[in-house]
C-alpha cells in the first residue's frame, strides 16, 4: 500500500452493501453459473466506480464474491470459506455450538461455544430478543466439521473473483485494489474430528488458506487478512482467562498466520482487527492496549482496526505510547458500522487528526470500523462513506495547512 505525503487517503474495511438483485441471486442458489458471473461482474464494476467517484483511495471488491442471501448478515466473511475447503462435512454443527467445546471449570484457555460467550450471557435477554438490535444473524445457519485432510478447493472461485475485480479496476482507470481473505485463527473455529489437536488443525487451515492469499497477491492486488479471532476470542473463553494466558493463546494463532504469509511481500498485505461486528454491548471486549504488540507482530504493512465505535474510540491514546514501526501504516476506523447515526465530517476529521498526531500524518489512512455491508442500511452505509471522505478532506486541510 502507498502512503501519502500530500493528504489523508481513505479506504474501507471490506464488506459493502450488496444490491437487492445480488442478494436475490444468492438466495436462489442455482441457475446458470456463467450468467450469474456476468451479473455479478456488472454489479462489481458499478461498485468500483461508485467508490472511485466518492473519493475512496483504496477501493475493494466489497466482498461481492462472498455470497449472502439476506440483507442483514454478519457472517459472509467467514462462511464463504466453507465452500472453498475440502475435508469438511457441511451441516454438522449449529451456530450456537460452532466450536463443539464447552468451558472448563479450571479456567483453561479454550474456546467455548458462541452461545456461551460472556457478553451474550451477561445480556442474555437482549441477545435473545429479536427486536433489541443485538440479536445476531448469519447466512450460515449450520457450520461444517472437518472430517478429513483439509485442502483448498476454491481455485476457480478465487480466480473468478480476481478476474472480475481486475476488469472493474481497469475499466475505472484504477491500478490498485484490495480483496479480503479469512485468517487461520477464524477459519479454524469449526468442528474438528480429523486432526489430532488444535495446533495441527490450525496449521492445516493456515496451509490451505495460503493458496488463496498467494492468488490475490500474485494477481497484483492487495491482500487483507480478516481474522477477528485475534481479539474476539477473548469473549469466547468462559470463564475469563488471565490476559497473559490469552496472549499466549493468541500468539499461536498469529504464528500460524505468519506461517501462512511466509515469503509473501508484507507491503502487499493489510490486516483487519475487530472485536466482532454484531451490534451487541461488547462489555467484555479486551482492551487494545493488551493486544497492540500482538497486532504489530503480524507480518503486514498496514493494520486496520475498530476506532470509531463507542467501545473503542478512546483507544487512540494507545498510540501515544506505542511507536509505529518504520514503513507501517494505520487504518483506523473513523466511521462505524455499530450505529445508524452518520458521523459528522468534523468528528471524522478530529478522529483522523488524533492518530496523525500520534504516528505521523503520512502513516494514517482513514477507514471504517468494520465492513458496512449487512450491518447498516445501504443508504446509511454510503452516507457514512461520504462523511469519511469529507472528514479526510477536512483533516488534510488542517494537517497540511
Amino acid at each position: 500500500m502507498r502512503s501519502s505525503s500530500e493528504g489523508i487517503l481513505t479506504t474501507q474495511a471490506g464488506s459493502l452493501p450488496r444490491p437487492e438483485a445480488l442478494i436475490e441471486w444468492n438466495a436462489a442458489d442455482g441457475g446458470d453459473a456463467a450468467a450469474y458471473r456476468e451479473k455479478l461482474d456488472a454489479e462489481l464494476a458499478a461498485l468500483v466506480v461508485r467508490q472511485r467517484d466518492l473519493g475512496i483511495g483504496f477501493v475493494g471488491d466489497g466482498e461481492f464474491g462472498k455470497a449472502t442471501s439476506q440483507k442483514v448478515d454478519y457472517g459472509a466473511w467467514w462462511s464463504y470459506s466453507f465452500q472453498r475447503l475440502g475435508g469438511l462435512e457441511l451441516g454438522r454443527t449449529a451456530l450456537s455450538d460452532v466450536t463443539g467445546e464447552r468451558a472448563k471449570p479450571t479456567g483453561e484457555v479454550e474456546l467455548t461455544t458462541f452461545g456461551n460467550r460472556r457478553d451474550r450471557m451477561r445480556f442474555a435477554d437482549a441477545y435473545g430478543d429479536p427486536t433489541s438490535g443485538a440479536a445476531v444473524s448469519s447466512s450460515a445457519k449450520v457450520f461444517p466439521t472437518c472430517t478429513g485432510p483439509l485442502t483448498y478447493t476454491g481455485q476457480e472461485a478465487i480466480a473468478s473473483d480476481i478476474r472480475g475485480f481486475k476488469r472493474a479496476l481497469a475499466a475505472s482507470g484504477l491500478e490498485e485494489g484490495f480483496m479480503t481473505s479469512i485468517g487461520p485463527g477464524s477459519c479454524s473455529r469449526i468442528g474438528n474430528e480429523h486432526y489430532a489437536d488444535e495446533e495441527e488443525f490450525l496449521y492445516a487451515c493456515a496451509d490451505a488458506m495460503r493458496e488463496e492469499y498467494r492468488a490475490i497477491i500474485d494477481a497484483g492486488l492487495i491482500l487483507q487478512i480478516d481474522d477477528p479471532a485475534i481479539a474476539e476470542n477473548w469473549d469466547q473463553i468462559n470463564p475469563e482467562p488471565s490476559v497473559r494466558a490469552y496472549r499466549d493463546f493468541t500468539m499461536r494463532r498469529v504464528e500460524a498466520l505468519n506461517h501462512a504469509l511466509r515469503g509473501l511481500p508484507p507491503e502487499r498485505i493489510r490486516f483487519h482487527l475487530c472485536w466482532g461486528s454484531w451490534h451487541g454491548p461488547h462489555t467484555t471486549d479486551l482492551p487494545m492496549r493488551d493486544l497492540v504488540d500482538v497486532l504489530l507482530s503480524i507480518n503486514a504493512q498496514a493494520y486496520a482496526f475498530e476506532a470509531g465505535n463507542v467501545r473503542h474510540e478512546h483507544e487512540w491514546k494507545v498510540w501515544r505510547d506505542v511507536p509505529l514501526p518504520e514503513g507501517k501504516l494505520l487504518l483506523p476506523g473513523v466511521v462505524s458500522h455499530a450505529t445508524n447515526v452518520v458521523e459528522h465530517p468534523e468528528l471524522v476529521a478530529d478522529r483522523i487528526i488524533r492518530f496523525a498526531e500520534c504516528v505521523g500524518r503520512e502513516n494514517v489512512v482513514a477507514s471504517t470500523d468494520c465492513g458496512l455491508g449487512g450491518r447498516v442500511h445501504p443508504q446509511i452505509a454510503w452516507a457514512k462513506l461520504e462523511s469519511l471522505v469529507a472528514g479526510a478532506d477536512l483533516a488534510t486541510a488542517r494537517l497540511w495547512p
